[in-house]
């Protein structure tokens, strides 16, 4: 059964003296504001706890690297947070920064010590070839965008994304032309690939299928789709440039 949740940092203490004891290491708390200090031979190891994985301990377990050969965090073990976004980027940080992390199972009858991940040297290479599918997904949503009408920062803001714009420019069209097809759609100039799927998804709810492949804007995408005044006025340049040059 585990321990009630109003523990106290130095409740961490005696399972990871045990654990680094069980090693081999000589360790003494309290060494010069360091937490939990440890030698073997040479080998100085510094552990830094906390009752929970933040800044402030990481601030605290860098600057031992100055001092020690290998820092640890420590921090009780978390249960459903163990597999959040949030602990998996701040897992990722202290790989980035070289520091290892213990975590402690605080138990009544018995408390033990896991290592996560020990204190390495960071490859960058490595890291950003097991990134390529999310960087290749960046650019080409970079590349898929016309312009930048998003404010950097911005929360709980509808965002002007590539998949959007791709909609708009469907919307303008149907406006200026009326109930149109996909085919007729592409060959204004909507996108090869997506134009059918947006339609037919119909994320938005900007449009409305008249009939088996025949589409027209809906009176929600004639209202909003006037919130992006500038993109419609691109996409209706287009269109414009586009006819003149089918004239000449």
């Amino acid at each position: 059964m585990s321990r009630n949740k109003d523990y106290l940092e130095e409740d961490l203490y005696k399972p990871i003296y045990d654990y680094l004891s069980g090693l081999g290491y000589t360790v003494r708390s309290e060494v010069n504001n360091c937490d939990i200090a440890a030698a073997k031979g040479e080998e100085l190891l510094i552990v830094e706890m906390k009752k929970t994985l933040n800044l402030e301990v990481i601030l605290q377990a860098v600057i031992r690297q100055k001092v020690a050969d290998m820092v640890y965090i420590a921090v009780p073990k978390p249960g459903k947070g163990l597999f959040s976004r949030r602990w998996q980027n701040l897992c990722y940080m202290l790989k980035r920064l070289q520091l290892g992390l213990m975590v402690v199972s605080l138990k009544e009858d018995f408390s033990y010590v896991e290592v996560v991940f020990e204190p390495a040297a960071f490859d960058m290479a490595n890291s950003k070839r097991q990134s390529k599918k999310k960087r290749q997904e960046l650019v080409k949503e970079f590349d898929a965008r016309y312009g930048d009408f998003n404010i950097g920062g911005s929360t709980r803001k509808k965002l002007v994304t590539a998949y959007r714009e791709m909609a708009i420019h469907i919307a303008c069209c149907l406006i200026k032309y009326g109930q149109l097809k996909p085919k007729e759609l592409r060959q204004l100039g909507t996108d090869e690939k997506k134009t059918a799927i947006i339609l037919q998804k119909n994320h938005y709810g900007w449009f409305d299928n008249i009939s088996k492949g025949l589409y027209d804007i809906s009176e929600k995408g004639k209202q909003e789709v006037v919130e992006y005044e500038e993109l419609l006025n691109y996409y209706t340049r287009l269109m414009e440039e586009k006819n003149e040059s089918e004239d000449k």
